[in-house]
């Protein structure tokens, strides 16, 4: 039994880092420039792309056709994100509200046409971490190997159309493998937490945090046999809490220990001037005959 569960918590582990591999320097870019709500907006298309797939051409269709529709819904509402990125910007996390919700009441219509539609949005939602095959990590890997090349090499913080035609393609394959819920978590929760570490080291920071907590969570899982998704959400946010305030009180003592021995103290305040000194007056200069 320990076997069979090393068998299939090992994949699933090997899904959570890849996963965090881009989650988490794309997450760091995503609270950056405030659009919070992003992954998850793109992850309920992106969820509303394969359903729409499923609902069109049947469940036996190629796993290819799926996969063109989730990516052709996402690339499609990127497209529209970034037009009102340039046009909209004081308001674009609003618009990415709406586009979640719209797309998630599609998604929910669609659904109620299918008498197992319940069970599938259930997977929409948690993922499926835990039945992962190799020769999905390998697709998977490919791709988000590509994905850290670009963010390696280009700007994305500035390049908005580089931005989120690869957050996209990101999103859709990493919902179909772990779910809505947990990309919103991985992108957010671990990039989140590591807020208080230096910018060069945010992304190693949080990348840890979010190992650990998807360790803890695939453990706790299969200990207690509760969803594996579910678990890892819950997990990896007190992690990131406590991982949070160390991270905090580290780089502040980092601080300190930076700061130059006879350095005025912050918010000093201002010597105040003695009695004597406030009844002499202004100085005029020196005393006629000095």
């Amino acid at each position: 039994m320990a076997g069979l569960d090393l068998q299939v918590m090992g994949p699933a582990l090997v899904a959570g880092l890849l996963v965090l591999s881009t989650h988490v320097p794309l997450g760091v870019i995503v609270l950056n420039r405030g659009i919070i709500f992003i992954d998850i907006a793109l992850a309920q298309v992106a969820a509303t792309g394969v359903v729409f797939g499923t609902m069109m051409w049947g469940p036996d269709i190629s796993e290819w056709i799926v996969q063109l529709s989730a990516v052709g819904a996402a690339l499609a509402c990127s497209a529209f994100l970034v037009w009102t990125d340039k046009r909209f910007p004081a308001v674009q996390e609003a618009i990415i509200g709406v586009v979640y919700v719209a797309s998630a009441a599609v998604q929910l219509i669609m659904l109620s046409a299918n008498p197992s539609g319940a069970e599938y949005l259930k997977k929409l939602l948690i993922g499926q971490i835990l039945w992962v095959t190799p020769l999905q990590l390998l697709g998977v890997g490919l791709v988000y190997a590509v994905v850290l090349a670009i963010w390696f090499y280009r700007d994305l913080q500035r390049e908005r159309i580089v931005f989120y035609v690869a957050f996209a393609i990101v999103i859709t394959l990493s919902v179909q493998i772990v779910g809505v819920l947990l990309v919103f978590a991985s992108l957010i929760v671990p990039a989140l937490a590591a807020r208080s570490a230096p910018a060069g080291l945010r992304p190693v920071v949080a990348f840890n945090i979010g190992a650990a907590g998807y360790l803890v969570g695939i453990v706790a899982s299969a200990l207690f046999n509760t969803p594996t998704g579910a678990t890892i959400v819950c997990t990896l946010v007190p992690i990131a809490v406590i991982s949070a305030v160390i991270v905090a009180a580290l780089s502040g003592r980092h601080r300190e220990q930076e700061l130059p021995a006879d350095a005025p103290a912050p918010h000093a305040p201002a010597p105040r001037a003695s009695p004597a000194d406030a009844s002499a007056g202004p100085s005029l200069g020196p005393a006629a005959g000095e």
